[in-house]
This record gives structure tokens, sequence and C-alpha cells, in this order.
């Protein structure tokens, strides 16, 4: 799939020290909570840096422009959230369980990250290609797992892997967005399990739901 490879960063330089992947990181964790709480647009490199703790200038050492910054932040969030879900399910076999506890480290990751949802949300228009990387990427995992699931008859066989990819990508996108975003914290433990069990009816193995 093209467009699960991650896009070249926009001449970002990648530092060689210690020190200056600790200033980098300093500079992109910043960038979170500014381009979280302010917008992209709003956002300045003058208070990205402030709140780093380096001078203004330093911020040109690691990226070429703001752009650059919020490009390279939606790859970090979009690498650390895939590799979360991919540590919490290593061991579990059953591909239902997989969903629970997958959509569980999502939200945990969202209340974490909460300037996730904003971030993704602008690079659609601050940066297509970004955006669109965002979701493919995390697609194609989803979509392999799923076809594993489907060839040891674990889930049914009456909907594609992709159409349910991007279904449960939905599910979650917009569960969260209630939830997360407009309601304060991650959905109640009863709406969660109400929250699988249509995702466990929809996934059960044979065409009758």
């Amino acid at each position: 799939m093209r467009g699960a490879e991650t896009p070249a960063a926009a001449a970002n330089l990648e530092p060689q020290t210690a020190k200056g992947r600790a200033t980098r990181e300093a500079i992109l964790r910043a960038a979170e909570d500014v381009f979280g709480e302010q917008s992209y647009y709003r956002a300045s490199i003058s208070e990205i840096t402030r709140r780093a703790g380096v001078a203004q200038g330093t911020f040109y050492l690691y990226f070429p422009d703001k752009q650059a910054a919020f490009v390279e932040l939606v790859h970090l969030l979009n690498q650390n959230l895939r590799r979360e879900i991919r540590t919490a399910i290593a061991d579990l076999e059953d591909r239902i369980e997989m969903e629970r506890v997958g959509l569980q480290t999502f939200f945990d990751y969202m209340a974490d990250h909460r300037a996730l949802n904003r971030i993704v949300r602008e690079s659609e228009f601050v940066a297509p290609d970004a955006y669109r990387w965002h979701y493919t990427s995390f697609a194609r995992g989803y979509v392999e797992g799923l076809e594993e699931a489907q060839r040891k008859g674990q889930i049914t066989d009456a909907i594609s892997p992709e159409t349910m990819t991007w279904i449960l990508v939905g599910i979650a996108e917009f569960a969260g967005s209630h939830w997360e975003f407009w309601g304060g914290g991650p959905p109640p433990p009863d709406v969660f399990d109400e929250m699988m069990t249509f995702v466990g009816r929809a996934l059960r193995p044979g065409r009758e739901q």
C-alpha cells in the first residue's frame, strides 16, 4: 500500500547526539501542547520554543518551518500509538479480545495525548499527505490482522477486511471524540462494554449476526 509508507520528513535535521535528540523531543512535546491548545494557525514557533525551554533559533536546527514540525508530530503520535497497541495485543490469540484491548489502549492513549484528535483533524488541511498517511498506515496493519483472523475462522468472512477496518476505525475515532473530547474523559465502563457488544456481534463468525 503506497500511502502506508512514511513520507520523508520535509528536510528535518536528524540530531546525531543524545543532547540533540533530547532537545528535538522537547520541541515536539511542546509543539504537541501548543498545537493542541491553539491550533496550527494560531500556534507560533516562539511559543513552542518558550515551552520547550530553548532559544527560538534552536527550532531551526531541527525543523525548517512550523509545518515540518507539525508533520513530524503527526508521524510521531501515529507511530507511538501503533506501537502501544501492538504491544498491548502481542500475547493475545482471540481477535475479539484483541479488539477490546486495542480499543481500550486507543482510548488510554487519547487520554494521555489529548491534542491527538485536533492535530490529526487539522492535518487534513495543513498537511493532506500526512493526514492520509496517518490513516492508511494505521489501516494497513489492521487489515492484515483481520485477514489472519478470518483465515483462522475467528471472525465473519461476510465482510472484507478492508471494509471492516474502516468501519472499526470510524467507531474508535468518533466514539473517542464524543467521550474523550466532548465528555471530558474516556467512555464509562458500561458504555465501553456496550461498544464491545456491538463490535463482537458484528465480527462474530458466520453470516447470521
